[in-house]
């Protein structure tokens, strides 16, 4: 992938005060001050006090307003109330301009001036909306950063000392700042007494940084032509090479993990890990430093300033996607290659309008423009079906069944006829859709997962399969930790989904999308820790994961979740050291997991006999399964089909899944469980009971009317306060249970030689002891 540029503006030059075009040199204005108020349209601003628009459709420059003479710009940021896929509709009336003597001016749609405030007490050097729009901060070389209304009114100063501010950034969940002072970068929390980050991260001045909305990262470029990587506490990740001017730009893609950097006549795309696509130098003419990067809101175009007073445009080609024998190439702004490995086929797509976005999987190539969606499939793909309508989509996944799009106004599903399945709402989720990315929502084989902005912790599960009640009430399921990514498993069949998610304590938890009675458990199990990436394979429900130094590979993920014996039978980690650092997952298809790690692609294959099992089990061929196992004789294997069996109570298959994996205990369990009736309800609530679902067990037993075993369960679990819940319940079914349970508490008690201490026992311990004293 690399970058196309083109020149949208010669130098701007001084004559007897009056500013024209000209091809001489004499005095240029530096361009510092870039923006785009839509996809079409940047806004930039010199010395020479003008603001100017370059339309991309007219593709000229006209003087839109004229700033006072006084006023010498040194920041440009446009409010898109939109969000970054607002693409400049309704909400795109805002402006920003700063100014070198500590004013600031905000102006409308219109070029008018709303207000100008004396912010600082010398030049700012920073002035940006906040991602939720709800302010703005300013960061001036007195050291001083002050966060304002939109309006303009004076809310606090986070930061005040004497050392000059060179660049200040908003996280992108508007509730940090990060700054840099001389070499060091800091981090200050809006938080109520919380601490100042602040580490030294460069030898000369930092001259500018940026904040990923995607990953969560900081970008850095300072005097000792190095640009570097952080995370969010400090860490370095990344640190480049010395190139051979200072770093004087670096830009975060706000919908995709790239990274631009600016120095000298040089540009660089860079993956957000910090490797590169591709550079481009600029000989002739000569540009000079690139002070200025601003990515448009789609994410595929950036205007950049720079020192000669240059306007600079360019936007990402070459961008690839490969499925299994097909492979999409984007060779400009409006066409597509699609190219057929097996068969040596080649078609050029032409589209009227700008692509902004594409995917590519099972068969089908779903490509978003700028007002439409174009669905190809790989055998009619002369014929495509055309969406109208859906304007500046940011991300597209595309499953078995449907395709998911995120665009600026909401969540779409829709099948590959084009058909419209779901629209997808939830509490506050309209507020929330410029908020979210690719790693916040998640398209499986029949449920859509979304992450809750406002709430981290928590995921909304809407159900896919036509019909289902939960398409417009969903499920939610609750973390204890804020979740960094989600994802949902992409196949297996309506009875076993799966979501994983990693949180930001970088550990690895599964929770089932819907059991085998079509309800919802809410039972989350950790199987990972330290991951960085995840992915669930396209036709099974296998997982791969990257840690620092190793990945994993979880053959049986979903069903044996719930016991970590079979989690470590079924779990194979393998060093990375000979890929590299900064390993990602590129894709997970069939048995190949690929690898990313410099731009350079890495295909792993999985254990090719439990790809085999796994489809097997899929279609329900359990003598099938069994030879598999018997022929390889592995251990994951036999874990694998012990859990999937165990699930679907096929426990002769079982038992023996459990005797070749060694698993003494469990055989000598089924046993027993082969000893009760068959598929009677005491039989199933043993079967998940073994599985460690014990939440699914009292449930079975509840509901075949079991309230005796039930009690029982929950006294041999220790759960005695749920055991007097249930006796108490269903006190006139079963009049002799709360008798017993309250004796069985009471030798409880004796024989720990204590006195009552549980609230709920209290109220009948006299009682209990006056029942039981003649007896003894």
């Amino acid at each position: 992938m690399k970058l196309r540029t083109r020149f949208c503006k010669k130098n701007f030059l001084k004559t007897n005060g009056a500013t024209e075009e000209s091809g001489q040199k004499n005095t240029n204005y530096p361009l510092i001050c870039v923006d785009w108020s839509s996809n079409e349209e940047i806004y930039f601003v010199s010395d020479d006090h003008q603001i100017f628009k370059w339309s991309d459709v007219s593709r000229d420059s006209v003087e839109v307003a004229k700033l006072p003479d006084d006023f010498v710009p040194t920041d440009l940021h446009w409010l898109l109330l939109g969000g970054r896929g607002s693409g400049g509709g309704k909400g795109s009336d805002t402006l920003l301009v700063c100014s070198n003597d500590g004013r600031f001016v905000i102006l409308n749609k219109s070029a008018r001036v709303e207000r100008s405030i004396s912010a600082h007490g010398a030049a700012i050097s920073s002035g940006r909306w906040s991602p939720d729009g709800a302010g703005l901060l300013t960061a001036g070389e007195d050291g001083v950063i002050k966060i304002w209304s939109r309006s303009g009114m004076l809310r606090s100063t986070v930061v005040q000392n004497e050392e000059a501010i060179h660049c200040a950034r908003w996280a992108p969940n508007s509730t940090s700042i990060v700054f840099c002072q001389g070499g060091h970068i800091s981090i200050k929390p809006l938080a109520a007494n919380s601490k100042l980050i602040r580490w030294r991260a460069h030898d000369g001045l930092v001259l500018c940084l940026s904040w990923s909305t995607q990953s969560n990262i900081i970008a850095s470029g300072g005097e000792d032509f190095r640009f570097k990587i952080w995370d969010a506490q400090g860490a370095n990740l990344f640190t480049s090479a010395a190139e051979e001017h200072a770093i004087t730009s670096v830009a975060f893609n706000p919908e995709k993990d790239y990274l631009l950097v600016g120095t000298f006549n040089l540009l660089k795309l860079c993956h957000s890990t910090g490797w590169t696509y591709s550079s481009s130098r600029f000989s002739s003419p000569v540009v000079g430093s690139l002070f200025s990067l601003s990515w448009s809101a789609d994410g595929t175009q950036v205007a950049c300033g720079t020192s000669t007073g240059q306007l600079i445009v360019a936007y990402a080609i070459e961008q690839e996607a490969v499925s299994s024998n097909l492979k999409a190439i984007s060779n400009s702004r409006k066409s597509i290659t699609l190219r057929d490995i097996s068969t040596g086929t080649r078609d050029v797509l032409d589209f009227p309008q700008r692509v902004i976005n594409f995917s590519l999987g099972y068969g089908h190539l779903v490509v978003a423009t700028t007002h439409q969606v174009h669905i190809y499939n790989e055998k009619y793909i002369n014929t495509p079906i055309i969406i109208d309508g859906r304007n500046d989509t940011r991300v597209i996944q595309v499953g078995k069944k449907y395709f998911m799009i995120l665009d600026a106004t909401s969540i779409w599903v829709y099948t590959y006829t084009g058909r419209l399945h779901l629209n997808p709402r939830y509490p506050g989720s309209q507020a929330q859709i410029p908020l979210l990315t690719w790693r916040s929502i998640s398209l499986g084989l029949d449920v859509l997962a979304i992450r809750d902005n406002s709430d981290p912790t928590m995921v909304y599960l809407f159900d896919l399969i036509p019909g289902a009640s939960r398409q417009y009430e969903p499920h939610s399921l609750k973390a204890k930790q804020q979740l960094a990514e989600i994802a949902a498993c992409r196949a297996g069949t309506p009875d076993d989904q799966f979501v994983s998610f990693i949180d930001t304590n970088r550990e690895l938890f599964v929770s089932e999308s819907r059991n085998l009675n079509g309800e919802r458990s809410d039972e989350i199990y950790k199987i990972g820790t330290q991951l960085t990436a995840m992915m669930w394979a396209s036709e099974t429900n296998i997982l791969v994961g990257v840690h620092d130094s190793c990945y994993s590979i979880w053959y049986c993920p979903g069903e044996g979740a719930s016991d970590p014996t079979i989690i470590a039978l079924t779990t194979v980690s393998l060093d990375t050291a000979e890929f590299g650092k900064h390993i990602t997952i590129e894709s997970f298809e069939d048995s190949v997991v690929t690898f990313c790690s410099a731009g350079a692609r890495l295909p792993v294959t999985v254990n090719l006999y439990c790809e085999l099992l796994h489809r097997a089990l899929l279609e329900g061929q359990w003598p099938q399964a069994l030879k598999i196992c018997r022929l390889a004789q592995h251990a994951n294997l036999w874990a694998t089909l012990a859990a999937v069996a165990t699930r679907k109570h096929q426990l002769q298959i079982s038992e023996e899944a459990y005797a070749a994996a060694l698993q003494i205990d469990k055989v000598s369990y089924l046993q027993h469980l082969k000893t009760l009736t068959p598929s009677s309800a005491e039989q199933m609530a043993e079967n998940s009971l073994m599985l460690g679902r014990m939440l699914e067990a009292e449930t079975i037993l509840l509901h075949g009317r079991k309230y005796e075993q039930a009690v029982g369960l929950a006294l041999r679990m220790h759960n005695w306060r749920r055991a007097l819940e249930i006796a108490q319940k269903h006190q006139s079914e079963a009049p002799d249970l709360f008798q017993k349970v309250l004796q069985e508490r009471w030798k409880y008690i004796k024989a720990l030689q204590r006195e009552e201490w549980d609230p709920l026992y209290l109220p009948h311990v006299v009682k209990e002891e006056t029942d039981n004293t003649p007896s003894e």
